[in-house]
């Protein structure tokens, strides 16, 4: 459960504005959506290795 600590004479703004920055930093949502569907490990594998290789040749090598 996150606890937002609110000061007196915070606008309810501010604080909704913490609370949803802290949310988004526990990870929550994401964990949410990849829990939905199951990807097998290979299929996994597979895509971070293609992900890799289009970041090596998009980004890695400048000459």
């Amino acid at each position: 459960m996150l606890i937002i600590p609110v000061k007196e004479g915070e606008s309810i703004e501010k604080a909704l504005k913490k609370y949803k920055k802290k949310f988004e930093r526990t990870g929550t949502m994401k964990q949410l959506r990849k829990r939905q569907k199951f990807t097998k490990p290979s299929v996994e594998n597979r895509e971070q290795k293609l992900k890799a290789i289009y970041k090596n040749e998009k980004y890695g090598t400048q000459d």
